[in-house]
C-alpha cells in the first residue's frame, strides 16, 4: 500500500506558485459555506512516518483556511481521567461539531498502532481496537461526518535523510526528539504494522490518502486538493454514506404477546416489611461503593419506564445511601442545540464515570428507540442501526469495567392513569404531569410494542435488562437496590 508513496513525486516552485492563490481561495470558499450550512463536520486525521511532514502540513491547513473555525488536537499519551474510562472515550469528546473542521495530530490510529510496534500489544488486542475505530468511523460517516485520513509516508533513508536534516539546523533542532529516532530505530515494525492497519480501516466511507511525503510542495498540494475535493462534493450532495437499515419490519408476535406481557405488575410488598428492607440494602450498597475494589471500577445506571412508573423514587433511595460526591444524577431530555450540532451518542460519551465514580441516567440513549422512534423523531434507517450502536457503547462501557445495568420499570395502563390524576390533584406533584405525559399516554400501544423490540434486541449477555414489576412501588425500589448491590458485588468478587 506504501509503494505508490515512494516513487518520488515532486512539483517546482513555479507550479507550485501558481496554483496556492487559487486553491487557498476556493479553499476558504467552501470552509465558509460548510459554517454557513452547518450540516456536516469533518474530521481530518494527520498520521504518517515521523519528519515526513505532519506537523507543516497542519500549519499550512491553519494558515490556508480561516483558524478560527478549526479545532487542532494533538493528542498525546492518555493519562489520568482518559486511562479510567474507555480508550475511546478522550476523542468522543474532542469531536467538532457541524459545520465545524476538528483536525487531529495523532489519534485512536496512534493509541492502536505504537502499542503493538513496541510489544505492549499483541495482534489480537490490535485487531480488537482497529475494529473499534471501524465501528466508531462508520457511525462517524452515517451520522453525516466527513472523514479524511492522510498518511504521510518516507523510506527509510529519506526519513532518515529527513531528521538529520532537521537536527543539523538550529532553528529546527527542536523538531527531532529521542521518541522520532526510536522510532526510527522501528521503521521496518512501524511500516509492517501500519500497513496492515491502514489496510484493515481503509473504507469506502472512510478512506486513507497515502501522501508521499518528501518533496514539501506535493505533499502540500496534494492535501490542499483532496480536502478541497471531498469538501466540494460533499457540499455538493454527493459522497455521502447514506444510512441503511438491514433491521427487519418490527412486526408483533402473531399471538400478540410481547415480553411485557409475561410481568405480574402486581407485587405484594407492605409499608413496614419495606422500610426495614431498604435500611438493609442501602447499607449494603453504601459499603460496597466505599469497598477499596470499587476504585478499579465504575456504575452506569439507566432508569427507562412508562410516565408515572417511579423512575424518581427508586433514584432517589438508591442515591440516599451513596456519598454525593461520587455520583451525577443525568436527567435526559430532548437534545440542545450543541447536542444536535453532534452524533447523537455524544451527549451520553461525555456523562462517562471514571474509575469509583457513578453516573444515573435518568432517561437515556434508549430515547432513540423509543420516543424518537414512536414520534417520528429519527427515521428508520436511524433508529435501526441504534440498536448495534447502543449494544457497542454498553460492551465498551463494560469492557473497562464499569457495571452497566439498565432498568424498565412497568406499570398498567390503569395504574398509571390513577398515577396521573393523583398527581394533578397534588400541589406539590403537579409538575411531574404534563402534556406530553398524556400524549405519550395516547400511544400506549406503539410504545409497548418498541420497548419489547428494544429489550429483545438490547438486552446482551454482558449488559441485560432488568424488568422492575412496579405497581408496588415499594417492590420496585427493593427489586432496583438489590439488583444493583448483587451486581455490584458480584463485580468486586471478580464477576465480569
Amino acid at each position: 500500500m506504501f509503494e505508490s508513496a515512494e516513487i518520488g513525486h515532486t512539483i517546482d516552485k513555479e507550479t507550485y506558485k501558481d496554483e496556492v492563490p487559487a486553491l487557498r481561495e476556493a479553499l476558504l470558499d467552501v470552509q465558509y459555506e460548510l459554517k454557513e450550512k452547518g450540516d456536516f463536520p469533518v474530521l481530518i486525521l494527520i498520521h504518517g512516518l515521523d519528519g515526513a511532514g505532519r506537523g507543516e502540513t497542519m500549519n499550512l491547513i491553519n494558515e490556508w483556511l480561516d483558524p478560527r473555525l478549526i479545532d487542532n488536537v494533538a493528542f498525546a499519551e492518555p493519562n489520568g481521567d482518559e486511562t479510567e474510562r474507555p480508550w475511546m472515550w478522550r476523542y468522543w469528546r474532542a469531536l467538532p461539531p457541524k459545520g465545524r473542521i476538528g483536525m487531529y495530530f495523532g489519534s485512536y490510529y496512534s493509541d492502536a498502532l505504537f502499542p503493538r510496534v513496541y510489544g505492549k500489544s499483541d495482534s489480537a488486542a490490535f485487531d480488537k481496537q482497529l475494529f473499534d475505530i471501524l465501528r466508531f468511523e462508520r457511525m462517524m460517516t452515517l451520522d453525516g461526518a466527513l472523514v479524511l485520513k492522510f498518511w504521510f509516508h518516507l523510506t527509510k533513508d529519506r526519513q532518515k535523510a529527513k531528521l538529520k536534516a532537521l537536527e543539523s539546523d538550529p532553528d529546527t533542532a527542536w523538531r527531532v526528539t529521542t521518541k522520532d529516532w526510536k522510532h526510527y530505530d522501528r521503521y521496518d515494525k512501524i511500516r509492517k504494522h501500519g500497513e496492515h492497519m491502514l489496510r484493515l480501516t481503509n473504507t469506502a466511507h472512510a478512506p486513507w490518502i497515502v501522501v508521499e511525503g518528501d518533496d514539501a510542495n506535493y505533499r502540500n498540494l496534494t492535501v490542499a486538493r483532496v480536502l478541497l475535493n471531498a469538501l466540494k462534493s460533499r457540499l455538493e450532495g454527493k459522497a455521502r454514506v447514506e444510512p441503511s437499515s438491514d433491521v427487519p419490519p418490527i412486526l408483533a408476535p402473531i399471538d400478540n404477546k410481547l415480553i411485557l406481557d409475561t410481568l405480574t405488575l402486581d407485587q405484594k410488598q407492605d409499608k413496614d416489611a419495606y422500610k426495614e428492607k431498604l435500611k438493609k440494602l442501602q447499607a449494603r450498597l453504601n459499603r460496597l461503593t466505599r469497598d477499596p475494589r470499587f476504585a478499579k471500577r465504575s456504575l452506569v445506571l439507566v432508569f427507562e419506564g412508562n410516565d408515572a412508573a417511579g423512575k424518581g423514587g427508586s433514584i432517589r433511595r438508591l442515591t440516599q445511601a451513596l456519598d454525593v460526591r461520587q455520583y451525577r444524577v443525568i436527567p435526559i431530555a430532548a437534545p440542545n442545540d450543541e447536542e444536535r450540532a453532534q452524533p447523537w451518542l455524544w451527549r451520553f460519551w461525555r456523562q462517562v464515570p471514571a474509575h469509583g465514580g457513578i453516573t444515573i441516567f435518568d432517561r437515556s440513549w434508549y430515547g432513540r428507540v423509543l420516543v424518537e422512534r414512536v414520534e417520528g423523531f429519527a427515521d428508520e434507517a436511524d433508529w435501526g442501526r441504534a440498536y448495534f450502536e447502543i449494544n457497542d457503547f454498553e460492551h465498551q462501557l463494560h469492557g473497562n469495567g464499569a457495571v452497566v445495568l439498565k432498568f424498565w420499570l412497568a406499570i398498567s395502563k390503569d395504574e398509571q392513569l390513577e398515577r396521573f390524576k393523583a398527581r394533578e390533584e397534588t400541589g406539590f406533584k403537579r409538575f411531574k404531569i404534563t402534556d406530553e405525559d398524556w400524549r405519550n399516554r395516547d400511544k400506549w400501544d406503539d410504545y409497548r410494542l418498541a420497548v419489547s423490540d428494544m429489550i429483545d434486541r438490547t438486552s446482551t449477555s454482558r449488559v441485560p435488562w432488568t424488568l422492575v414489576e412496579a405497581n408496588n412501588k415499594y417492590y420496585a425500589r427493593l427489586k432496583v437496590l438489590q439488583t444493583v448491590c448483587d451486581a455490584v458485588e458480584a463485580a468486586l468478587d471478580g464477576g465480569n
